[in-house]
This record gives C-alpha cells, sequence and structure tokens, in this order.
C-alpha cells in the first residue's frame, strides 16, 4: 500500500461484537494490485456489505504512514496482506505488515496472505526481489538495524500462515 487516504465501502453489520471498526484491512503495494486483483477484491467486498478499508492516496517520498492509517489497522478483524512482486520495496508495506502481525499477536487478529504473481517461498525465505530489496532497507537504515529486522520477522512470522497462491503461468 503506499498511501494515506482510505476508502471504505458501507457496512451492513451495525451490531459489532467487539469495537472493529472495519470487518477487512486491505494492505497492497499499488503498482502491483491496486489496479487489478485489488481493486476487483475490494469492489466484491462493497457489493457483499462487507466493511473494507483500502488505501488509496499514495505516499511521497519521505512521508510516513498516517496514525490514522495505522489506527485503521488495529480497528480491523481481519487484514489480507498482498504480497507481490515490488511489495518489500515499499517501507510503508513493511510497516503496515509489521504492525499487522502485532496485532495477529496482540488482538488475535486475523491475517490471510495472498501471493500475487510471486512464488510464496521467495517471500518466505526473504529471496530473489525480496533479497534485493531487504539489502537496500539495511543499506538505508544502518543506523537503525532494529527496523529491518522487524519487518523481517513479521514477514518470517506471517509467511508461516497458510494463504493464497495466486500465480499466473
Amino acid at each position: 500500500m503506499e498511501g494515506g487516504s482510505a476508502s471504505s465501502s458501507p457496512s451492513i453489520d451495525s451490531n459489532r461484537v467487539h469495537s472493529c471498526r472495519y470487518d477487512v484491512f486491505i494492505s497492497f503495494r499499488g503498482v502491483d494490485t491496486r489496479n487489478t486483483f485489488v481493486d476487483h477484491l475490494y469492489a466484491h467486498l462493497t457489493r457483499k456489505g462487507i466493511f473494507a478499508f483500502k488505501d488509496d492516496k499514495r505516499l511521497e517520498k519521505g512521508e510516513s504512514l498516517s496514525p490514522q492509517l495505522l489506527q485503521a489497522i488495529k480497528n480491523s478483524r481481519i487484514s489480507i496482506v498482498f504480497f507481490s512482486k515490488k511489495y518489500a520495496e515499499s517501507t510503508w508495506c513493511l510497516e503496515e505488515m509489521a504492525t499487522i502481525v502485532e496485532c495477529r499477536k496482540d488482538l488475535k487478529q486475523t491475517v490471510f496472505p495472498v501471493f500475487y504473481d510471486i512464488n510464496p517461498s521467495h517471500v518466505r525465505k526473504q529471496s530473489g526481489v525480496y533479497e534485493n530489496a531487504f539489502v537496500l532497507h539495511e543499506n538505508k537504515f544502518k543506523h537503525d538495524p532494529n527496523k529491518v529486522g522487524r519487518w523481517r520477522r513479521a514477514m518470517t512470522n506471517l509467511t508461516g500462515v497458510v494463504g493464497w497462491d495466486v500465480r499466473y503461468k
């Protein structure tokens, strides 16, 4: 995901058991998935009355995730993480993913990984394009190695969850 403003679908469930604002939070890298799978999923969820959060604003270089975006993650029942070829290049996506993993642990949030046009083992092992992305992040954040370590641990944790492999052959 690259941005800061939200699209959210109307909810037909006004009697929430617990204080979640959204049924589903969708984490994605826009350049890979926004105009394909993610937009279709979001539209389908909306038609079914599922209250979903999909970030539509593109962040500019140097911007950080907004507190509202981090709150949307925490206030969701389910998070869907779309791992794609360029997902690990984005510090914003990695920060979202790490927050999602924390919500899975602390709030018992359900998380569903989707491997979109990428081999799940590349994500799990952080190899191939994911290895390249992490090397760049490690160089960029030499002064804060805990940041990249947090992302790596979160990714390892999340790829242990059963997900969906969507590859085009």
